[in-house]
């Protein structure tokens, strides 16, 4: 057994390095190399540090935050704008964050770098969403050989970019499971899965005994802090986990698979970020583009592969989205049946579900 960190290790690392405001070092195959610090977290002095190692850092941040902000995009998915050298955290983290865009909508104009490889913006644009951190980072581009020399004298976590940008899905292992009587459902085993790369555990709900050689009836529920817990109005999300799995009680068969991808993908940080951007006045998309995220950041094959470690190939899916349909079938698992689950309309959300119905394709 070796001791020396997985590359899976190492992005776990990484993650965390980048959200307590650490830099992580990033280098490519091209030789070249770049170090990487959180837009949102980013201090003076660290900031300080990166600028005396020479050259001009950058802000590498989405087509969809470069889009709110006028930036030109050169890169296709992301913008790299030039670091004003007056330019401190403060600055740097108002351009990540939208809360402050209305009361300073004429900033700018901005410069954007254009030509050469933004392969390592690229890099840290997903690390720092799956770090669940605002999607913008702060990026100073170093010979790789540099990138190296630094990580190894100041100890910073080092990835190859492949491994940042590779789209693989990490293995899923069981690792418990018990008896857990539920209201509206009293035999119910919850099965437990924790991914390889240090990522959130993610639940499956296996009510009754289902008949692996049948379409079972099945629902993937993202978690939804505000609205399974605290019985927010301002979503249907509690009410859809409510009577999931009382109609899988009352069918005496089920699997609800509980997916820790808060707010569609974006983390709970995020999702409050777009709720105070609603309370501006943009729906629940064009709060999730002017933060940098696009519609959905979900991803359903872990769902998928959960559904096929419990033996199921066939699910009846309870849904009101269309596009999760689709998205199980690429996944390999055949949809029979699409099984509405109409409930949750409320005074307060009526507009949000108007919105995914519109926007997002809800058959509501």
């Amino acid at each position: 057994m070796s001791l020396i960190p997985s590359m899976d290790d190492l992005k776990a690392r990484a993650r965390a390095d980048l959200r307590i405001g650490l830099p992580v070092a990033i280098c490519d195959g091209a030789g070249e190399g770049a170090l990487v610090l959180a837009a949102e977290v980013v201090t003076e002095p660290r900031l300080q540090a990166l600028r005396a190692l020479g050259g001009t850092p950058h802000l590498a941040i989405t087509r969809r935050r470069a889009e709110t902000l006028r930036a030109m995009v050169y890169d296709g998915d992301l913008a790299r704008l030039t670091l004003p050298a007056d330019a401190g955290p403060r600055w740097i983290a108002g351009l990540a964050d939208p809360a402050g865009d209305l009361a300073a909508p004429l900033r700018g104009p901005w410069k954007a770098e254009r030509g050469g490889d933004a392969r390592l913006s690229r890099a840290a644009i997903r690390l720092a969403k799956d770090a669940r951190l605002l999607p913008a980072a702060l990026v100073l581009e170093l010979p790789a050989g540099e990138a190296r020399a630094l990580a190894e004298a100041e100890r910073l976590t080092l990835l190859p970019a492949e491994v940042l940008l590779s789209t693989a899905m990490p293995d899923l292992a069981p690792v418990a499971q018990a008896f857990v009587p539920l209201l509206g459902a009293e035999n119910a085993h919850l099965h437990i899965f924790r991914p390889g790369d240090g990522g959130e555990e993610h639940y499956a709900v296996e009510i009754g005994a289902p008949d692996r050689d049948k379409p079972v009836l099945a629902r993937l529920h993202s978690a939804c802090f505000t609205g399974d817990l605290l019985g927010s109005l301002k979503c249907d999300c509690g009410p859809q986990l409510r009577a999931a799995i009382a109609q899988m009680g009352e069918a005496g068969a089920g699997v609800l698979l509980y997916l820790n991808q808060e707010g569609r993908g974006i983390g709970l940080a995020n999702k409050m970020r777009a709720y105070a951007l609603q309370d501006q006045g943009f729906d629940t998309v064009e709060a999730n583009h002017r933060l940098g995220f696009e519609d959905d950041e979900r991803d359903f094959r872990i769902g998928a592969e959960i559904l096929r470690q419990l033996g199921f190939s066939a699910v009846r899916l309870m849904t009101n989205n269309p596009a999760k349909v689709a998205r199980m079938e690429d996944c390999g698992v055949t949809v029979v049946e699409r099984v509405p689950l109409k409930v949750g309309r409320n005074p307060l959300n009526s507009k949000y579900l108007d919105t995914k119905a519109q926007k997002s394709g809800h058959v509501l």
